[in-house]
């Protein structure tokens, strides 16, 4: 696992720009692939996920610390902390679950790429 940013605020920035490159696989996007439906997902995810660290210092403590630290050395400490957390862990992967499961279905990547690894390899355990 390894969430490398400082906070949530560079995943909101990076939804703008991000959705200017979606381009659907098909001739008629689903109506809820939309890019209106696409960001309010991720900011739905990103803000609970925000929200849920506040509430919850020692994991923020852990994910913010993450953010200074290489690569190999985040994901080991943010794997320490949730597999003795693994509620907490549960929970944040619920919580950003949506995000996943949208760019799946709609065919689309809605994360920068650095994002998009830590992402992947958060919610895969």
């Amino acid at each position: 696992m390894t969430l490398r940013f400082t906070s949530l605020t560079p995943v909101l920035a990076a939804v703008p720009l991000c959705l200017s490159l979606i381009t659907p696989t098909t001739a008629i996007a689903e109506a809820d692939c939309s890019p209106e439906s696409v960001a309010n997902t991720v900011s739905s995810a990103t803000g609970a996920a925000s929200n849920y660290l506040t509430a919850h210092p020692d994991a923020n403590q852990v994910v913010v610390a993450s953010y200074s630290q290489p690569r190999p050395m985040a994901s080991a400490d943010l794997r320490a902390y949730f597999t003795a957390h693994p509620q907490q862990y549960q929970d944040l992967r619920g919580i950003l679950a949506p995000i996943g499961d949208t760019q799946q279905r709609c065919n689309v990547t809605v994360l920068p790429p650095e994002l998009a690894s830590a992402y992947a390899e958060f919610m895969a355990g």
